[in-house]
């Protein structure tokens, strides 16, 4: 059970209790006994940049002003030149729009758009390694002892997941430290709020951990490495080309990472292995995550 001082660590931590978040179902059990489950809500919100209408995302709802400017950031559609000016959420109509001092126009951008693996269908315009050209992130080390420190704390967090499940949760992280932890029915909905909380109060990524849940595939990759970003963990597994970007940019990737066990597919050289997995405590089967796709 999450203690007050872990919950102390976080600037941003998950509301299971929020009622505006899940629903309370009527439904039966496998024996055919009435139950009532909480499912978590989702629902459309609509991004305008300037007098463009940019997307729609199905989202749970909470923080969109951070999923706005998150989700236009990771997508170049905002730049650190750009002046933001205002970013204005209507909640009758589900609405945020981002403004900036000069507008701007991405008809080409808007015209070219993928569809990622992402669970809640995501969707990236543009060319997917726009802006990855030339980078390369710092080559930050990374304690292991910060890794299993980490996982204990996060899994051990009050959480949608814990209270609903049907979710993804992203983690900024500073060593061995916790800080914004934000949940969304897409993974990339989930590190877009972290994106735009970043934005918002100008947050460097050069001495974070980015630890998520969800799958390492090309695109959680990309965004990270866009957040200036150098590490990034997951309990979950990798794809081929996530990997590959990951060594590109020089990003530390770790995932399978379940008790004392994990595989590193990209920076084993700036890990230091300052504890021995031995003395780490086993996870405790009531608090275990999944491996998070389901």
């Amino acid at each position: 059970m999450a203690t007050k001082d872990n919950l102390s660590d976080y600037l941003i931590a998950p509301a299971p209790a929020d009622p505006r978040l899940t629903r309370a179902v009527d439904g039966f059990d496998e024996a055919g006994a009435p139950i009532r489950v909480s499912v978590v809500e989702e629902r459309p919100l609509t991004i305008f940049l300037n007098k463009r209408e940019i997307v729609t995302a199905m989202t749970i709802g909470d923080y969109p002003e951070y999923l706005a400017l998150g989700f236009l950031r990771n997508q170049g559609m905002l730049s650190d030149a750009d002046h933001i000016i205002s970013v204005d959420y209507d909640v009758d109509i589900e609405t945020v729009v981002v403004r900036t001092e000069i507008e701007t126009d991405y008809e080409d951008k808007l015209a070219r758009k993928t569809r990622t693996s992402g669970c809640a269908v995501g969707t990236v315009f543009g060319d997917m390694m726009e802006g990855l050209e030339g980078l390369t992130l710092p080559a930050a080390p990374l304690k292991t002892s910060w890794l299993y420190a980490l996982a204990q704390k996060i899994n051990r967090t009050p959480s949608l997941y814990l209270e609903a499940g049907a979710i993804h949760g992203t983690v900024l992280c500073q060593e061995d430290r916790p800080l914004v932890y934000m949940e969304d029915v897409g993974r990339h909905n989930a590190v877009d709020k972290v994106a735009g909380w970043m934005l918002s109060d100008g947050v460097s990524g050069a001495d974070k951990i980015l630890y998520t849940t969800g799958r390492l595939t090309s695109e959680m990759v990309i965004k990270t490495a866009q957040m200036g970003i150098p590490a990034l963990v997951s309990r979950s597994g990798f794809t081929a080309w996530g990997v590959e970007i990951a060594r590109e940019v020089g990003l530390t990737l770790i995932g399978r990472m379940r008790g004392q066990r994990f595989t590193c597919l990209s920076g084993e050289a700036r890990l230091i292995r300052d504890i021995d997995p031995a003395h780490v405590t086993h996870e405790d089967r009531k608090h275990r995550r999944k491996g998070a796709d389901e």
